[in-house]
């Protein structure tokens, strides 16, 4: 048993403690031990719910022979990509200059000082398909690291310039006014496939994934882009009624791998699920949202109250593992069998996307078991993520929190949810908490930065990950800051948290608009900068029990569409109001009757007591 991984907070390491192969996790000692010895590091990438990540393990990592070969001639070194995004990111980059199938497990070879100088993804452990075995790989590059070494270092350095220029500062722009981000969301829905829904080529075998961050922004341009709108809608309905769905247990799976949806990759990831629950919201789809939210509660929440990062592709079946199986079965089937293993990390930043998701979608169908499964979620994430300085760390497991710092994403993610659950409970604090979030990744000369620096070794190794405002499977870290930033502006914060979020939005707009597909949430939040945004607060007495027309008042108020739908007690807005919240400010009932606020850009109309005085537009 390697106890380096064993006592790690990564299921993903935890699995691969018991190979023959010497692994260090991530961190400088993996690399203080190279140099000592002299020899190439071997970084294998990959996470704990990755269906070719277990193929490799079992063909390669756990076989004696090849673990002998790693272990003599390198330094082996496991990453959850989960839970070191930038690494990941970083060495992905590095990757596209060896080979154009990126993905995982992502195989990269480097130097002792951290320099890539060769990379793949998955090796078998025999010649197939094109791709040589594994060993073959592995006695190339020690073979080149002691005759060609002069090579390698020039590869290494070469790379590494390569991704500081991709790296370097971006300078401000003008923001894209509405005229720009209709024409952005009709390029996207150009690329609508017609017959299938979604996005992809014509090819039949071409993978399809749901590209929930470019739905949300096509959604995000209503009213003025009403086709773009209903491409969202026609996307997310096809999926729907797809194999991409889990009828049985709720959720949708990670792709297909066919172009009308068939054949999913099985694994079921929170990123994903938290995004298409916000789709299906906006979509009107509360059969669909009722269907992803159970899975959230039911499958993936865990004891402590956290959200695990996903569910298996893979289980047992007859003493074999299936890849699907356990999915193609119906709930009778399923129920005697062992369910597909949970990565019960709680990564920061994704949960942030369910916290908000839930909270949201709780007070749209008014469901308080939603918005409290979000509060729990909350609760959870703020104690069991925050180490003993108080610095938020990317995930916990067990309640143990992680070695890897939270990332830009992380803070804006959980922010921009905890704005929502401050929003749907009415509880002051949660808001609070994501001022301060974003606070931290907020510089005195108005920059934007990753508290501490990022990740260490990576910088100590002069290895950049790109800096970028595109999205992968959930919004960028720079996209999510600038969402928080808008978040807190919108309930009434200072004007600085705007210009936060604009600033942002102007540095990469022109990228941005120039491929719409890969910058969704940057253009949702640049489309919520572009109009005057809908604020909806409904103060009932701290006293409601019998206030029948307030019931119906906050009934009416929960089905309409505005970025901020606000259901509070007099205390609870005072409070906000207090805590610097002006939204809020001079908000309350009348003689104990429920009133609405209905507020554009922060003009509000004449406030109402009816039901049918509320205007549904």
């Amino acid at each position: 048993m390697n106890d380096r991984l064993a006592a790690s907070a990564s299921p993903y390491l935890r699995a691969h403690a018991d190979n023959p192969v010497a692994w260090f996790p991530w961190g400088e000692a993996a690399f203080a031990e190279a140099r000592r010895r002299d020899v190439p590091v071997l970084v294998s990438i990959g996470y704990a719910t990755c269906h070719w990540c277990h193929v490799m393990a079992r063909e390669s990592f756990a076989d004696a022979v090849t673990a002998g070969e790693i272990n003599a001639d390198f330094v082996a070194v496991k990453v959850d990509r989960e839970e070191h995004p930038d690494v990941d990111a970083a060495y992905l980059a590095a990757a596209a200059a060896f080979t154009p199938h990126l993905g995982w497990p992502l195989t990269v070879f480097a130097t002792p000082d951290g320099g890539p100088f060769f990379a793949g993804t998955y090796f078998p452990p025999e010649p197939r398909s094109g791709l040589p075995a594994f060993r073959q790989v592995l006695a190339a590059v020690a073979e080149a690291w002691t005759q060609r070494r002069a090579q390698i270092d020039e590869t290494a350095t070469a790379i590494r310039g390569a991704l500081a220029d991709v790296s370097a500062d971006i300078t401000a722009g003008d923001l894209p006014d509405r005229a720009a981000l209709v024409a952005a969301a009709g390029a996207v829905a150009a690329r609508e496939d017609r017959e299938f829904g979604g996005f992809g080529s014509s090819d039949a075998h071409a993978p399809k994934f749901p590209v929930a961050t470019a739905l949300r922004f096509l959604q995000a341009v209503s009213p003025d882009a009403p086709d773009a709108v209903a491409v969202a809608a026609r996307a997310l309905a096809a999926m729907s009624a797809s194999e991409l769905f889990d009828r049985v247990d709720g959720g949708f799976f990670r792709y297909a791998t066919r172009r009308d949806w068939s054949v999913p990759h099985y694994e079921r990831m929170l990123t994903d699920n938290a995004q298409l629950l916000e789709v299906a919201v906006d979509s009107g789809d509360e059969s669909t949202a009722r269907s992803v939210a159970a899975f959230l509660l039911e499958v993936l929440q865990q004891p402590g109250g956290g959200f695990a990062a996903a569910q298996d592709s893979e289980s047992w079946i007859d003493g074999e593992r299936s890849e699907g199986g356990y999915y193609a079965r119906d709930a009778d089937g399923r129920a005697a069998l062992e369910a597909p293993a949970v990565d019960g990390k709680i990564v920061t930043g994704w949960n942030g996307l369910a916290i908000g998701a839930l909270a949201r979608a709780g007070v749209r169908y008014d469901e308080p078991r939603w918005i409290e499964a979000a509060r729990w979620a909350a609760d959870a994430v703020l104690e069991a993520n925050v180490d003993a300085g108080g610095h938020l760390r990317r995930a916990s497991l067990d309640e143990i929190p992680s070695r890897a710092a939270a990332t830009l994403a992380d803070h804006g993610q959980l922010a921009t949810g905890l704005v929502a659950l401050a929003v749907a409970t009415g509880e002051v604090l949660y808001a609070d908490r994501a001022r301060a979030l974003v606070d931290a990744c907020r510089g005195d000369d108005g920059t934007v930065r990753t508290p501490g620096g990022g990740d260490p070794v990576l910088a100590a190794h002069a290895v950049h990950a790109p800096q970028t405002a595109a999205d992968a499977d959930e919004p960028s870290g720079l996209a999510s800051i600038a969402e928080a930033a808008l978040a807190l502006w919108t309930i009434g914060v200072q004007g600085e948290y705007r210009r936060t979020a604009e600033s942002i939005v102007g540095a990469y707009a022109a990228g941005a608009v120039g491929q719409p597909l890969a910058h969704g949430t940057l253009l949702r939040v640049a489309a919520r900068l572009a109009a005057p945004p809908r604020q909806l607060v409904v103060v009932r007495s701290d006293s409601a029990s019998t206030d029948s027309a307030g019931d119906e008042l906050v009934a009416v108020a929960r089905g309409i569409r505005a970025e901020i739908v606000a259901i509070v007690t007099d205390t609870q807005s005072r409070s906000f109001a207090a805590a610097g919240f002006d939204l809020f400010a001079e908000k309350a009932t009348r003689s104990g009757r429920a009133v609405a606020f209905d507020c554009r850009g922060f003009t509000c109309r004449l406030p109402v007591t009816a039901a049918s005085e509320l205007d549904s537009e």
